[in-house]
């Protein structure tokens, strides 16, 4: 229809610019929508016109037309990327007609081929890392930096696939990619070090950034006098550079990052509504986002190492020190006159 006729610009009925086709067959005729009498020529918009007229759309257009298995394919997996996309990973479908095929954008991560660590890996692997140089800054940050760009939104993002430490996340500004490469580097060792040693079971660089946080908030906490341990479970797999759509991650990179006190130069949004869309992507509750921010604080998480809010002269230790300043009556809080965004604390 669109190659098979020229087509003359008319006016609708309501005003509107709209293309009837010129002399049409009998049989591409269109019947009306009342009366079964009456007939009409074949019509299209100026936007349907543009793939026949548009000088990068139009030999688009007549290849699909002179190839019709080539636009039933090429709409079958337009179709189903529309309908998936929002599910996630692979790993989610269910069902006998699932594809065998992987694609790029389902940000594709292996199969794990080795047996996983145990619990006495991961101890051992604790005391690794909190041994490798690392701070307690160091290894806080990173882990968050991986796995809070998950987005239930669109379940995509997170820890799994290591992809913090490819294109483009690698060179995010909110990561502080000069740090991140100093991290990156001194986990990498520790990894391979661990695999090395130990054949049959082996771990993976996303499974060491998230065990790094774990071991240590577990230290932070120690220092504050507590005791715990944070839950870990093992299986993360490493994605490689060409498993990712660096361009399709460009939508993921932080304009603020609230828990880690970053936002974007010239952002407009305020930035206590970027924490509060970031936390409900993270499908974080109110209590939940409150003391992460808190703990984040104290941990020395901030973006560039800012001492802003960090609220504690224990910095390293898992405290609530920023609760305690924050809400103490005894400080009157006033705008920064350089900055709308910074308050001051001054003595009532």
């Amino acid at each position: 229809m669109l190659f098979g006729y020229e087509w003359e610009l008319v006016k609708s009925p309501a005003g509107a610019h709209q293309w009837l086709a010129k002399n049409p067959a009998p049989e591409h005729m269109i019947p009306d929508a009342h009366d079964p009498k009456k007939k009409h020529r074949p019509m299209m918009t100026t936007a349907d016109l543009s793939l026949r007229f548009d000088p990068i759309y139009e030999p688009i257009s007549r290849r699909f037309h002179k190839n019709p298995a080539a636009f039933a394919d090429a709409f079958a997996r337009a179709w189903f990327k529309l309908t998936h996309r929002d599910l996630g990973p692979r790993g989610r479908y269910l069902g006998p007609e699932v594809p065998a095929e992987e694609l790029l954008w389902q940000d594709p991560v292996p199969a794990a081929d080795r047996s996983l660590i145990n619990k006495k890996d991961v101890a051992a692997l604790k005391k690794k890392l909190l041994a490798s140089g690392l701070s307690i800054s160091d290894l806080v940050s990173t882990a968050w930096a991986s796995a809070s760009t998950f987005r239930a939104s669109d379940m995509r993002g997170g820890a799994n696939g290591a992809r913090i430490a490819l294109l483009p996340q690698k060179k995010w500004e909110v990561n502080q990619p000069a740090r991140l490469a100093r991290v990156l580097t001194a986990l990498k060792k520790v990894q391979a070090a661990f695999n090395k040693k130990s054949r049959k079971r082996q771990v993976s660089l996303a499974d060491v950034i998230v065990l790094g946080g774990c071991a240590a908030i577990e230290a932070a906490a120690k220092k504050a006098g507590h005791k715990i341990e944070v839950p870990f479970t093992p299986g993360r797999t490493d994605a490689t550079q060409k498993q990712t759509d660096a361009a399709s991650f460009a939508p993921l990179e932080p304009l603020a990052d609230g828990f880690r006190n970053y936002v974007k130069t010239g952002l407009k949004v305020p930035p206590e509504e970027m924490l509060v869309d970031k936390a409900q992507l993270l499908t974080l509750t109110a209590p939940e986002m409150t003391a992460l921010v808190g703990g984040l604080r104290v941990l020395g998480a901030n973006h560039g190492q800012s001492k802003n809010g960090m609220f504690t002269d224990r910095p390293g230790v898992l405290s609530n020190d920023f609760f305690v300043n924050l809400v103490d009556m005894a400080t009157e809080w006033k705008p920064v006159a350089r900055s709308k965004d910074l308050f001051e604390g001054r003595d009532r």
